[in-house]
């Protein structure tokens, strides 16, 4: 499904959602339903030789849409970066055309027209200088009678075999088939004509169904095409990015060479997601074995973009020849840890932290799948270091930020230095001109003795902070399995502006052989006060942070999915509410509560806005413990009263989830919020 900037009304995108696929709750407990742990026996997969691992390349859509600059010359551009930049000796093949490359008619003989204006020299051009590069070339069109723009460009139903014949005389190599204005044609029909049309051709064409997992193609598309996506479209933000992972998580057994899961293209680089986001995204797609299909323009990409691209160690997981997807271990309280089984035997293995602050994510060999061994030996992915491990997988993971490790057993672990955990006990909040106390704990977990074990933490530089030790900050050795802890006191500046603040906690060791290793952890501190006695409004009180699927969190106005301050008056049910939040699933907005907090009450539903649109759930967490939820709740329910005991806690977490079936029009409002302390 095609999202424009000119599609909007006077309410806002409608960004297509999709699947009703077994999901993940946004909280991070497993919620697998039986259709998940017990999937329906998919199809054969097509037997061609083609997309045996992931497919990579590019695709313009994301970064340009349907502008002017979607040329002749930005392609052959983008094959020139390819091949300067590494990204071809990466594994990236396909450089990839998306919608309005045609004109809006078709000629005389009932032919595709390449647009003049964009291809002067047609697409047989573009094919002969991509290939010339040793690249390949894809095209799109859509199992519609016109294609997702909104001007509608002609789409291939009914027109099947000419098409498809014209692509292969063009010299395309890859075919993505999108699921506008099908005229309600059932999909298998669709999907399966256009297989046929292209296998009739003689050319060898990687085909992606691009139909959004509507109609589950997972279960039948695997002897149809070599990719189907099981969302709808992404968009290059923290929210859309969560949410299609955690529809794509649970349909793991359907994937393998030859046939994916696709939840859509990379939005690395597009500007809406930090790159500590980035990262996990680029992870998580990798841990899933999805096509890595770059959408961002390489014209333009900055050094950081190029070096999350092409990390040549995680894209060997996404393209390991085994062609397993990686499934979820665990996924307590937004930390998530899922392994992906590798041809030699090893486990890549993700710890995601899904939440606003560091988290210990850990877990051990044995449960990613590997076998009893005296040490193992992991590898960081993007620190490209070995060390060794006596079982425990374990890191403080920073807020949105994923550890990748590649984990095996091997008898040579001794000769690699010990793995260590570093981390604070405890998250950090604290009032300007006051202190605070907290902990840090330098755990060995390898096999070998640290050596020469020295802890330092530090506050933002030149922002007056004293950090000062309250015991030991080094230690001659630590054996495996023991630790150094050492208490910390923070003391704040007064004046200090409410907000985070990042601290530093670094440890250096050094192995039985003299290696030496440094470790950083950056550490978040909340510099916040204690919310009003009595009762307040959530939309009046200062947030720690927040998420939103589109746009910012709004104050006391619906989302309106773009800047902030575009939305309109709260109203679920036809009741408008003068106060309380307007948010997107995926959504959270933090709140620091100081322990000094009893309720959170609100009346919550989808705004009316949206008209017959829109399926979300709401749940209230405090202090990583989900205290009230309300279940699914769509457009046709009236709001729901949703009160919240958080007696005690110092962190309040609202979140709304996309309600199981992806993100649609989820226009959230928690109406007439308020806090009681």
């Amino acid at each position: 499904m095609r999202r424009l900037p000119t599609r909007r009304t006077g309410v806002g995108r409608r960004v297509v959602g999709t699947v009703a696929a077994a999901l993940l709750c946004a909280g991070g407990l497993a919620a697998v339903p039986a259709a998940a742990a017990a999937p329906a026996e998919p199809a054969p997969a097509v037997d061609d030789g083609l997309a045996l691992t992931p497919p990579m390349g590019f695709n313009n859509w994301n970064s340009t849409h349907c502008r002017a600059d979607f040329d002749e010359a930005m392609v052959k551009g983008i094959a020139d970066l390819f091949v300067e930049k590494g990204l071809k000796d990466a594994g990236y093949q396909y450089v990839n055309l998306d919608d309005c490359w045609a004109l809006p008619e078709r000629d005389a003989n009932g032919k595709l027209v390449p647009d003049p204006a964009r291809f002067p020299n047609g697409i047989t051009a573009v094919a002969d200088y991509v290939h010339s590069k040793g690249l390949k070339l894809g095209i799109y069109t859509s199992a519609g009678t016109k294609t997702c723009s909104t001007i509608g460009f002609p789409g291939a139903l009914g027109h099947e075999y000419s098409d498809a014949q014209q692509f292969a005389d063009w010299g395309v190599d890859y075919l993505k088939y999108d699921n506008c204005n099908n005229q309600g044609v059932d999909a298998k029909q669709r999907y399966t004509t256009m297989r046929d049309a292209l296998r009739a051709t003689g050319r060898p064409i990687v085909y992606s169904i691009c139909e959004w997992g509507q109609n589950k193609p997972w279960e039948w598309a695997s002897d149809v095409g070599h990719l189907w996506r099981t969302t709808g479209d992404i968009s290059d933000s923290w929210g859309s990015m969560l949410s299609l992972m955690k529809q794509n998580l649970p349909l793991a057994p359907y994937a393998g060479p030859g046939h994916w899961n696709d939840p859509d293209m990379l939005e690395v680089g597009n500007g809406g997601m930090t790159d500590t986001e980035y990262r996990t995204h680029f992870s998580m797609w990798s841990v899933m074995a999805a096509p890595l299909l770059i959408g961002t323009d390489l014209r333009t990409a900055s050094d950081a973009t190029y070096d999350i691209l092409s990390n040549r160690d995680v894209i060997a997981v996404d393209q390991d020849p085994l062609g397993k997807q990686g499934s979820v271990v665990s996924s307590e309280g937004g930390r998530w840890v899922v392994s992906k089984e590798m041809k030699d035997g090893s486990r890549a293995v993700a710890l995601f932290n899904e939440t606003g602050s560091a988290q210990r994510v850990a877990t051990t060999a044995k449960a990613v799948g590997l076998p009893a061994a005296d040490g193992y030996v992991a590898r960081d992915l993007w620190r490209h270091q070995n060390v060794n491990t006596a079982g425990t997988l374990a890191a403080t993971v920073p807020a949105h930020g994923t550890v990748l490790l590649r984990v095996a057993a091997d008898p040579k672990f001794a000769a690699y230095p010990p793995a260590a955990e570093l981390g604070l006990g405890d998250a950090v909040f604290v009032e300007p001109g006051d202190s605070t106390a907290v902990s840090s704990t330098f755990t060995n977990l390898g096999r070998t003795t640290a050596r020469d074990v020295s802890v330092s933490l530090s506050g933002p530089a030149g922002a007056g902070w004293k950090v000062t030790a309250g015991g030991a900050t080094t230690a001659a050795s630590v054996p495996g399995g023991r630790s150094l802890g050492t208490p910390w006191k923070v003391t704040v500046p007064a004046g200090t502006a409410t907000g985070s603040y990042d601290l530093t906690l670094r440890a250096s060791y050094r192995s039985p052989q003299g290696t030496k290793v440094t470790t950083t952890v950056p550490v978040t501190a909340h510099v916040a006060t204690a919310p009003p006695a009595g009762t307040s409004s959530l939309g009046d009180l200062p947030w720690l942070s927040t998420t939103n699927g589109w746009g910012p969190v709004e104050r006391n106005t619906s989302n309106g999915e773009s800047g902030a301050g575009d939305g309109r008056p709260i109203t679920i049910g036809g009741t408008v509410y003068a106060k309380g939040l307007g948010v997107h699933a995926e959504s959270s907005v933090e709140y620091f509560t100081a322990r000094s907090c009893e309720r959170v009450t609100a009346q919550v539903g989808v705004d009316d806005e949206k008209g017959a649109k829109g399926t979300v759930a709401f749940e209230v967490w405090a202090d990583g413990r989900k205290v009230a939820s309300t279940g699914t709740l769509t457009n046709s329910d009236a709001a729901q009263a949703i009160s919240a005991d958080v007696t005690g806690a110092q962190l309040v977490r609202l979140v709304v989830t996309d309600g199981g079936d992806g993100i649609d029009s989820d226009h959230a409002d928690w109406a007439d919020a308020q806090l009681t302390c």
